[in-house]
């Protein structure tokens, strides 16, 4: 994937099969190219987990570029594989895999799982049905029987999470300077508010790695309080201790942690701990 990142046009965009989705012609070719591969390995790994590593890699070294998802006008659905953030490199990741295992490996099959996965009951209405607390998009693809929160089973503790950080900044988010996306915004942060949710203290990472397999989703919680995620990635079992395989800001790319998982968060103040989550089979 690394090799056709030479040369990348910034302003070629088309529309593909459906009005709400865009993707340059680059990225297109890299997910083709992508698509080619997994097509040539069908019943290579006997889990989503293993193809999640797999897949993960092979995004390896590429760059890591903050709102990508950001375009001006209604909400589409974006396809980037030329830069990504820790949150489109995780989405791009999981829908790869869940094609893969389903052995429904094509373009337009990536569109509608993407979709599914990004969007609030699996639907693109505008842009406040994006999922942009992780919390929610946790809660709502275990809804969709994409994933299963593991984090109590394996000795989470319960906190609060009251995200509120959109509504009280919109400032920073071009589209809300729609007074109507705000309202809708904050009626998604007080749903959020009613579930129940649990994370497991940094402090405690060692003690429970345990019962984190790779392929595991990991999603970084913050002390904020208006705030519940600030990172995620997926864990990676290296040398018997658990990393992080994630699209790194501090190194601008994908990589694999250099330190354990617990390690990586130990001193950063802004990390609480982690909540954990596990792809479901088909």
């Amino acid at each position: 994937m690394k090799k056709l990142l030479a040369t990348l046009p910034l302003l070629l965009v088309i529309n593909l099969l459906q009005a709400q989705t865009v993707c340059t012609l680059e990225s297109r070719k890299l997910l083709d190219q992508e698509l080619s591969k997994l097509s040539t390995e069908k019943g290579k790994h006997e889990t989503i987990q293993e193809w999640v590593i797999e897949i993960g890699k092979d995004f390896l070294g590429t760059p890591y570029v903050e709102k990508t998802l950001e375009i001006p006008g209604p909400e589409q659905l974006v396809i980037n594989l030329q830069g990504v953030d820790c949150t489109t490199f995780l989405e791009s990741v999981v829908t790869l895999a869940r094609m893969t295992e389903m052995d429904e490996i094509s373009f337009e099959r990536f569109e509608k799982e993407l979709e599914k996965i990004r969007y609030r009951a699996g639907k693109n209405i505008g842009y406040p049905s994006r999922l942009h607390y992780f919390t929610e998009w946790i809660v709502d693809n275990q809804k969709k029987g994409v994933l299963k929160d593991i984090t109590a089973e394996i000795g989470g503790i319960t906190y609060p999470n009251r995200p509120s950080f959109m509504s009280e900044n919109p400032k920073y988010y071009s589209q809300l300077s729609d007074p109507g996306n705000v309202e809708k915004i904050k009626e998604a942060e007080a749903e959020i508010s009613k579930y129940s949710y649990s994370f497991i203290p940094k402090e405690q990472i060692q003690s429970l790695e345990k019962g984190i397999q790779s392929g595991d989703l990991i999603a970084i919680t913050t002390p904020m309080a208006n705030l519940d995620v600030v990172h995620v990635g997926f864990a990676i079992s290296q040398n018997g201790r658990i990393h992080l395989l994630h699209a790194s800001s501090k190194n601008k790319a994908v990589e694999i942690s250099a330190l354990p998982l617990h390690e990586y968060l130990a001193t950063n103040r802004g990390q609480s701990g982690i909540m954990v989550a596990r792809l479901s089979g088909n």
